[in-house]
């Protein structure tokens, strides 16, 4: 007995002590003073940098950089959400760079011929490697950021730049062709990110925006991105050759993600995958940084990446390393609502991913469009092919919908009996289908929906497949019309919890428009059902309570520049729908809006996307995109304008796009391009 109360004393003394030794994150200790820098390439192009420093250091600090590496125009269009960010880090004793690339913002050069180029990357190293031996550097470099940030954070990771110790990344992905905006699930996919950056590689800089031929002509004359992404519709070298496996991160990474977000499956990609140390928390959110997420709950994240990077950039012992690997919210039902403020819900922690708790639990689709557990009996399932449905679906596997009613009308659709007690998911659930099409080409879209005792539909999660890519993503082959083919549609990354007496729903159909474009054959497709094999959906079913995660904090109140004033639009933006029932033909109207103000004028951006779609003739959908942004400025007014028209026919896509620069109201500079592609399976 004295032994025992001798070694538990020591193992108290021993954690108490260990829990001592955690250190609080760096305190706002700073003032902030922006600095603007040049940061030369090899080639002698110069990018241009804004230094947030810490204010008030004494005489030989030295300090950490954390950089968030952009194309996104530092000096006007992000310049009033960099502040909070970058001057949260400066205060605790950060340098916070932000750098645009080549080509874009304030920074010299021609942008590069696409998104994540091996341009980019190089000089990505070299802004590392000069941010490293600055005389303030303590020779420890970080990258963080949401979106572009994330990839090429990421992307430095798998290049293992030497200074780079550590990243965070919010929303993005490494699986450029089946997860990024231009191939959604591996299908042909165009939103308003194209007009956005098509319009943008002819910009120039703030605050003189130059229109001298030796500056703006390089910029202008850059082909669209969206032009090079048409003429690459599977994977393959393209799309590899700008990544490495996940596998090769070393370095540390936190990374944050939504669960309405598209790109949120490379978190748990991640967790299994990545070499080094990997910290991840993903909430109920869409794509945006947690503290200003909608719908909420929001947390402050800039606090965790304090103590993230001071621990693998400063060697303060913050306890980061004993953090839950993953802490993720537990979404309970709601019902559909595109505005609801907060998502209702549980946090908690999992500590190896998948759940070491999860089971996998198999429903069948059953011939009078039940879900059961038991295998079915043999029989058959038609649809026919309605190109024009989807849009109620959402336009990329996220952001919060309406009632899902009117996709499913035109979906086969199989329900679960009331469920007896509540039901939990957590990961990413299959649909394991047997399926043939009269046609050489088809889709396949299964989503997993809660049933409310009146009717009501939530959408949970779903996601495609591209029936040529069954095989292959980068060697795709026609469907024999008539052969039944297994398919297995592994859903996006969710977590739910059906509460008892509601009901569990997957619905399956062949479009999910304007989502992704339809495919060009009129058909039918077949759901083959009984057996062991039949068409059947896996459900990763885990108990409804976890272990509990840490507390996160609220949102702290954010600095704001007082010189600049934004106003963004609230991503999916605004749509409508109008049928005409009469000639089977839909058209989905889209637009967004957003302003700044800066000390030198004013900028206001408009976008809008008109897309149609007929049902009798699913081979001649089209795209057509107006993109216009208007800086006034003292003295004169430049319009930059983006047209894109994409049509199709069975065999080809027909693509034009026009840039445009007005000044005062005249144009002054134009050039468009107009290319006949052939389908490749799209």
């Amino acid at each position: 007995m004295v032994w025992a109360f001798f070694f538990s004393s020591l193992i108290s003394i021993f954690f108490s002590s260990a829990a001592v030794a955690i250190q609080p994150p760096s305190p706002p200790t700073y003032g902030v003073r922006m600095e603007q820098a040049w940061i030369p390439m090899k080639d002698g192009v110069r990018l241009a940098a804004t230094l947030y420093m810490p204010d008030g250091a004494k005489a030989q600090e030295k300090f950490p950089a954390l950089l968030e590496y952009l194309p996104y125009r530092k000096d006007d269009g992000t310049a009033a959400g960099d502040y909070p960010k970058h001057a949260y880090f400066a205060r605790r004793g950060y340098v916070s760079v932000r750098v645009d690339i080549r080509g874009f913002g304030a920074s010299e050069g021609a942008p590069p011929e696409r998104e994540y180029s091996e341009q980019e990357q190089v000089d990505g190293e070299q802004v590392i490697a000069w941010l490293a031996h600055q005389s303030w550097s303590n020779g420890n470099v970080g990258m963080f950021g949401i979106s572009w940030g994330w990839f090429n954070s990421l992307q430095m990771a798998m290049r293992h730049a030497p200074g780079l110790k550590a990243i965070l990344a919010t929303d993005a992905t490494a699986e450029l062709f089946h997860d990024d905006v231009h191939y959604v699930d591996g299908m042909a996919h165009i939103d308003e990110f194209e007009l956005n950056m098509d319009m943008a590689e002819g910009w120039t800089g703030a605050p003189d925006y130059p229109t001298d031929e030796k500056v703006l002509g390089p910029r202008f004359e850059t082909p669209p991105w969206s032009l090079l992404y048409l003429k690459h519709q599977h994977d393959g070298p393209f799309w590899r050759e700008r990544v490495r496996p996940l596998k090769e991160i070393t370095i540390p990474s936190f990374l944050i993600g939504g669960l309405l977000d598209g790109y949120r499956d490379n978190v748990t990609d991640m967790l299994m995958q990545a070499s080094g140390p990997v910290k991840a928390i993903v909430g109920p959110w869409n794509h945006t940084f947690p503290n200003e997420a909608e719908p909420g709950p929001q947390i402050e994240w800039r606090n965790e990446a304090v103590r993230w990077f001071d621990h693998w950039l400063k060697g303060r012992d913050t306890g980061v390393e004993h953090d839950p690997r993953l802490v993720i919210y537990v979404q309970h039902w709601h019902a559909p609502d595109p505005s609801l403020e907060n998502v209702p819900g549980e946090w908690r922690r999992e500590d190896v991913w998948p759940p070491k708790d999860a089971r996998a639990s198999t429903l069948f689709f059953q011939p009078n469009h039940l879900l059961a557990e038991g295998a079915s009996q043999t029989d058959t399932h038609q649809l026919k092919y309605v190109p024009s449905i989807g849009v109620e679906a959402g336009f990329w596997w996220g952001e919060l919908l309406s009632d899902v009613r009117p996709v499913d009308a035109f979906s086969l659709v199989y329900d679960s009996a009331p469920l007896p007690g509540v039901v939990a998911i957590l990961g990413r659930p299959h649909a394991l289908l047997r399926a043939s099409a009269t046609a050489p080409l088809a889709d396949w879209f299964a989503r997993l929906s809660d049933v409310a005792p009146d009717g009501t539909v939530t959408q949970i999660t779903g996601a495609g497949i591209n029936g040529a890519q069954r095989d292959s993503m980068s060697e795709p082959r026609d469907l024999e019309p008539g052969k039944v083919y297994p398919l297995d549609i592994e859903m996006h990354l969710t977590s739910w919890v059906f509460p008892k007496g509601h009901r569990i729903r997957v619905a399956i159909s062949n479009a999910l428009w304007p989502m992704m474009l339809p495919t060009p054959y009129s058909m039918t497709t077949s759901l083959e059902l009984g057996g062991s094999d039949g068409s059947r959906v896996v459900l990763p079913v885990v108990p409804e309570h976890g272990a509990a995660a840490p507390a996160f904090s609220a949102p702290e109140p954010s600095e704001e520049r007082t010189d600049l004033k934004s106003e963004g639009f609230p991503w999916p933006g605004e749509w409508t729908v109008e049928r005409d029932e009469a000639r089977h033909k839909t058209t989905v109207h889209w637009k967004g809006q957003e302003s700044g103000e800066y000390p030198w004028g004013k900028e206001i951006d408009y976008e809008n996307l008109t897309y149609d779609a007929e049902d009798a003739h699913p081979e001649t959908c089209s795209v057509r995109g107006e993109a216009e942004t208007v800086f006034t400025l003292k003295g004169r007014t430049l319009t930059w304008r983006g047209h894109l028209l994409v049509t199709t026919d069975q065999k080809n896509f027909y693509y034009k796009y026009t840039r445009e620069l007005l000044k005062d109201g005249t144009l002054i500079k134009s050039k468009t391009w107009q290319e006949t592609i052939a389908r490749d399976h799209q």
